[in-house]
């Protein structure tokens, strides 16, 4: 899940609710929206193998 922050970058965040603090977990921060969807294509790989 990515959302826009107001500094003008791009936040990843996983798809789940972290039950501990119950919110998501930050995966990352990205200048460009695509930099930040390849990441989550890629931590979608990791997932599975």
């Amino acid at each position: 899940m990515i959302r826009k922050l107001k500094s003008g970058e791009y936040r990843l965040y996983s798809r789940k609710v972290n039950p501990k603090t119950g919110k998501r977990r930050n995966l990352g921060t990205f200048s460009t929206r695509a930099a930040a969807e390849k990441h989550e294509r890629d931590v979608q790989y990791f997932k599975r193998h």
